[in-house]
């Protein structure tokens, strides 16, 4: 069993990776493909360069051990991404999908009044981020504070021309949210 040392360390580093393959590749000096790959041995050497160094077999603990599974491998597994949530431009590859009748989104209520006057918007990210369960909601709201949920007509959204895609981690990703399709408190 990891001691809470470990699982810190592993908390940590999966930040970094987050930051770097996200937000901010240029910040350990490496360039994601247009889909947002880049080699894995780019990768650790990259961090190695940048005072986190990280060995192969702890990179693959990070991704499995990844709460949300927010980074994947790809068939070969020679080369890794962030599965969702980018604020650079990267082309998931992502097919449109049918989303179930409702999907949820977690927020604080600090974020209500804008939410009421225009929606969820994707802010500094590609798409805005729902959730197949209220748990899910919850959890991705608390890391804000007291978490508020949303409940998202994504059915109904779909059936006006909204596109929904599925990401390969399980988040649902569309464009923006209009304030008719949410149940606001």
């Amino acid at each position: 069993m990891p001691s809470e040392m470990e699982d810190k360390n592993i908390i940590r580093l999966s930040k970094r990776l987050s930051l770097v393959l996200r937000h901010a590749p240029e910040s350990v000096g490496i360039t994601l493909d247009r889909a947002g790959w880049v080699p894995v041995d780019d990768l650790l050497a990259a961090l190695a360069r940048h005072g986190a160094r990280m060995s192969r077999d702890l990179l693959e603990r990070v991704v499995a051990e990844n709460d949300k599974s927010r980074f994947a491998f790809d068939e070969t597994g020679t080369r890794i991404r962030a599965s969702q949530g980018h604020s650079v431009p990267v082309d998931l590859g992502l097919s449109p999908a049918e989303p179930p009748e409702t999907l949820y989104h977690g927020t604080v209520a600090a974020a209500l009044p804008a939410i009421r006057a225009q929606g969820l918007r994707p802010m500094s990210r590609h798409d805005v981020h729902l959730s197949a369960t209220r748990d899910t909601a919850v959890r991705v709201g608390a890391r804000r504070g007291k978490p508020v949920v949303l409940t998202v007509a994504a059915a109904a959204m779909a059936a006006d021309g909204h596109v929904f895609y599925l990401s390969a981690n399980g988040v649902w990703l569309v464009a923006r949210v209009p304030v008719q399709y949410l149940d606001l408190p």
